[in-house]
């Protein structure tokens, strides 16, 4: 069937801010814990909520988190970062190939509308998306299908006539989940990672174009 629609992730995925809040974690965690963390335990809040992350951290100290605390300055830190985010190579060539080829584009993610919204606006990358679904369109995120599944209703596109362009294991399955075919593209977090068996990897953005794709 004729593809009709590519939806992209956010975090990681045009942006890398997930490096910088690993460091950030990492960061903290040792300084106010004496706590490491391991990659392999952070990985696995990637793509959807810190749910499992914070009981990881309650577990490993034996302590009742404040999450309002540390999530405020771990915030605070992500933001003296800031300044080093950028898009990810490549990122701006596919939407453009995207828009070339008369696909519809969308974007579903785990994040706030605020927090995704803010960066696009500020890397001008807006205006490529027609649909946007976060966080608060939904009752549950990735790797629940449902950020996908209304993204595809608004586009007016079935399933297999999307595209979704993940990096993490979280949001490939719920691409995959939702029909669709899923390449993942990961960033220095998730490059470690096993992927589902029905995603198409691909180890930068420049490696594969949309027209290949059947």
């Amino acid at each position: 069937m004729k593809i009709k629609a590519v939806i992209f992730d956010f975090d990681g995925t045009i942006i890398d801010t997930e490096t910088i809040w690993f460091h950030v974690f990492q960061e903290l965690l040792e300084e106010k814990f004496k706590l490491d963390l391991p990659l392999e335990e952070f990985a696995k809040s990637i793509g959807t909520t810190d749910d499992e992350f914070f009981q990881y951290i309650e577990n490993q100290t034996g302590m009742k988190m404040n999450l309002n605390e540390i999530n405020t300055l771990a915030k605070e830190r992500f933001l003296e970062k800031k300044g080093i985010l950028e898009v990810r190579e490549g990122v701006k060539e596919k939407l453009d190939e995207a828009k070339g080829l008369g696909y519809k584009i969308g974007l579903a993610s785990s994040s706030s509308r605020e927090w995704v919204e803010g960066f696009l606006r500020q890397f001008e990358l807006w205006e490529y998306f027609s649909v946007i679904k976060t966080s608060e369109d939904v009752e549950k995120v990735k790797p629940d299908p449902e950020l996908y599944l209304k993204a595809l209703e608004e586009l007016q596109v079935e399933p297999q006539e999307a595209l979704a362009i993940e990096d993490s294991v979280n949001g490939a399955l719920a691409a995959i989940e939702a029909g669709m075919t899923c390449i993942v593209i990961p960033n220095q977090v998730t490059a470690f990672l096993t992927f589902h068996e029905k995603a198409m990897r691909s180890e930068t953005f420049a490696d594969f174009s949309f027209e290949q794709i059947k």
